[in-house]
């Protein structure tokens, strides 16, 4: 099977996957509240308000079944979209938003990292990084605690549409070279807008191949 063939059949996967139902089903505070391993996992991380809800509504076709605010640090627990019933994605908490109070905020960051160094069947997170800014401090803190718990990530770049061609392909450049500076990185960088569906197809194609194969989902 040649290059060609292969992405076409990727492509081909992702929209099947993301054809299926798309379901919210859990929600959890605390490690005690997480539901038992399943599904693979797939967990959406970043910095507040970097499009972590809005990406996964453009995934799944579904504009209103991750709740988007326009509220820095608004969502603070971990929220369960079963795809297909092949796939979990986890929208995470943000990180990193300074005005968020101190209390609430070191519980929603505590949680977000128990989950990511001991949760069974977490297949990959998907560090979104926003494509209009500068990479943060709290940024490389998160991808050396993925190298630190053998977390395999890929980084997504976000709201692309909102960067002219010069500065695209300077952030492009920047996170091709963060992937090569981190082991636990995936080597492949995938841009997105969830405004133009830009990058949304490739996207679906890397989570299809992660998730459930259809043969288990018949057996099941």
């Amino acid at each position: 099977m040649d290059k060609t063939d292969e992405a076409a059949n990727g492509i081909a996967a992702g929209a099947a996957l993301f054809a299926g139902e798309s379901r919210f089903v859990h929600a959890a505070q605390s490690l005690a509240q997480l539901p038992p391993p399943g599904l693979p996992e797939i967990a959406f991380a970043g910095r507040s308000n970097v499009g972590k809800s809005s990406l996964v509504n453009a995934l799944t076709g579904r504009r209103l079944l991750a709740r988007v605010s326009n509220r820095p640090g608004r969502t603070q627990q971990l929220n369960f979209f079963a795809t297909g019933e092949r796939l979990m994605l986890v929208d995470m908490p943000g990180y990193g938003y300074a005005e968020a109070a101190k209390k609430v905020k070191a519980d929603w960051q505590g949680l977000m990292f128990d989950y990511l160094r001991g949760r069974p069947g977490l297949r990959r997170v998907l560090l979104l990084l926003d494509a209009r800014v500068e990479v943060k401090p709290a940024d490389g803190a998160v991808m050396a605690l993925l190298d630190q718990a053998a977390v395999s990530f890929q980084i997504v770049l976000t709201k692309c549409d909102d960067v002219k061609p010069p500065q695209f392909a300077a952030k492009r450049a920047e996170a091709e070279r963060l992937a090569r500076a981190h082991t636990a990185a995936h080597p492949d960088i995938i841009a997105t807008s969830a405004e133009t569906g830009a990058g949304i197809v490739a996207l679906r194609a890397a989570l299809a191949a992660l998730a459930l194969p259809l043969a288990a989902t018949a057996r099941h």
